[in-house]
């Protein structure tokens, strides 16, 4: 952000005494006092815990240039005789505020901004696409998901305004979000991933969720175009009934093999001619010309031309990001040659489908959140890495490698929380995995979907200690497979992956 105080003053509506700092530059915006600085911007957010007026005298001690707030602050609030030293910036609600700062912000970008959202695979998607695009000129992008009315402003408000291609993550929960992130962002591509059954307690259905999905479109600028997955048909119809009030140009991919402007094939695994850096050839490592933890070899179709390459993703599961990346990617303007090289070198964000190898055993890290869409495409990961194994230990005179699913609860289902989990129970069951634990509730569900499928050990566990306790009475460990680990956010479910990732390397 390259603002002065009298700018900033203006783009919210704010009152205050800028004191003669009307040409001061804030260094940057920052709603956390623990990590204030100077020259910092400090927004008092008022949060289910905290209320951020009680920590503004602090973020001013540690040199912040002003403080946005919602009222007076008072002795209270840390605020001593000498007052509290920094200009006072008054506005009606902090977070409409931050919003209206970075919508300022935005207007005067001169970067190409990429928006995407979706049901599974937003984040992923989002750092991809800026990792391509890096490799055409300087790229930011969100950290992390912030993507949220506080993080969405705060990234914008973090770039320079040098870069050439902004990409910026939004995620919705309730019916209003998508109306307030994407008067934000007004991107000039709107990506939509996909779209399934996700935080349906705020949303509605999933065809309520694909309308709101889709409503990321009509912030586009003028002359926007929209990259949205023809693999979904309650989003085709979200993004017909939109077009028909506001006429907008849309291109569209496909993993599926339907009639799209962009097509993406999965062709099999990566192989590598040599064993991966830092892993020894031992029983039941990988070695000379297996494939790698990850990768996979995809065929994308883009403006008539056919290209391969290679990226650490798996699966239709990977074949539908990939398609949206290229179909983004090109649409912003780069060549399919250009697109096909820049897949290289990624690395998927943490806690998403992060492969680890621990002896005989690969560790699917993809704890961070969970839903019935991220959920089925993530055990089909799991299996066809697991196939993988299975046939180059065979190969090696090994046990054939199982595949173990360490789940939690898919939460934020209202209604349909109970159905969704009895179709995980039958989508489990045609997996046949060698065991499965699970954490949180409707367990009882998922055994229900389960079925007579007694010969497979569904185990539940209350905690990470719990966990291995019952994983070492099953002898898994010794057998060496694939294990999943994935589960909703507030499940913690990265508690049971760090707790079995000690235990493997014990």
């Amino acid at each position: 952000m390259n603002l002065t105080l009298e700018q900033i003053v203006s783009a919210m509506g704010a009152s205050g005494d800028l004191d003669g700092r009307e040409t001061v530059v804030p260094s940057r915006v920052q709603t956390d006092s623990r990590v204030a600085a100077a020259g910092d911007l400090f927004f008092c957010i008022t949060g289910e815990r905290f209320d951020g007026h009680g920590f503004a005298a602090d973020a001013v001690r540690k040199g912040a240039c002003a403080v946005v707030a919602e009222r007076p602050l008072m002795e209270g609030d840390g605020i001593g005789e000498a007052g509290l030293g920094a200009p006072l910036l008054m506005v009606p609600n902090t977070v409409a505020a931050l919003g209206k700062l970075a919508a300022f912000w935005r207007k005067k970008a001169k970067a190409r901004v990429a928006g995407v959202t979706g049901s599974a695979g937003k984040t992923t998607v989002k750092e991809l696409l800026a990792h391509v695009l890096a490799s055409s000129g300087e790229t930011h992008k969100n950290q992390g998901n912030l993507n949220n009315q506080i993080g969405l402003p705060m990234s914008l408000l973090a770039a320079t305004g040098k870069e050439r291609y902004w990409v910026m993550e939004a995620g919705i929960s309730e019916a209003r979000d998508m109306d307030e992130l994407g008067a934000v962002l007004r991107p000039d591509v709107a990506v939509v991933v996909n779209v399934g059954a996700a935080h349906l307690q705020g949303l509605g259905g999933v065809a309520d969720v694909a309308a709101h999905k889709a409503r990321l479109l009509a912030y586009m600028r003028p002359g926007g175009i929209g990259v949205v997955s023809a693999d979904y048909p309650e989003l085709t119809e979200a993004i017909a009934e939109l077009r028909k009030r506001m006429p907008f140009q849309v291109a569209t991919f496909s993993c599926t093999g339907k009639n799209a402007h962009y097509r993406a094939e999965y062709l099999g695994p990566e192989r590598r001619g040599a064993s991966p850096k830092g892993l020894e050839r031992r029983s039941g490592d990988l070695g000379h010309g297996l494939v790698s933890p990850l990768g996979g070899r995809f065929r994308i179709t883009l403006a008539g031309e056919e290209i391969e390459t290679t990226a650490p993703l798996r699966g239709n599961m990977g074949a539908e990001n990939v398609a949206c990346v290229a179909a983004a990617a090109h649409v912003m303007g780069m060549s399919p040659s250009r697109i096909a090289r820049g897949f290289a070198g990624f690395a998927p964000p943490e806690q998403r489908l992060n492969a680890v190898r621990k002896g005989k055993w690969l560790l699917i890290d993809d704890s961070y959140n969970a839903n019935p869409l991220s959920m089925a495409a993530s055990l089909g990961v799991a299996q066809n890495m697991a196939e993988d194994m299975a046939h180059h230990m065979e190969q090696l005179g090994e046990q054939a490698a199982p595949l173990v699913a360490v789940l939690g609860e898919m939460r934020e289902m209202g209604e349909l929380a109970a159905q969704a989990h009895q179709e995980l129970g039958r989508g489990l069951a045609q997996l046949r995995p060698a065991a499965v634990f699970w954490r949180g509730g409707h367990g009882d569900d998922v055994a229900q979907g389960l079925g007579g499928h007694g010969n497979i050990p569904f185990v539940q566990v209350t905690s990470a200690d719990n966990f291995l306790l019952h994983w070492k009475q099953t002898g898994l460990a010794e057998t060496g497979g694939v294990a999943l680990v994935k589960g909703s956010r507030s499940i913690r479910m990265e508690e049971l992956y760090q707790a079995l990732s000690r235990e493997l390397d014990a």
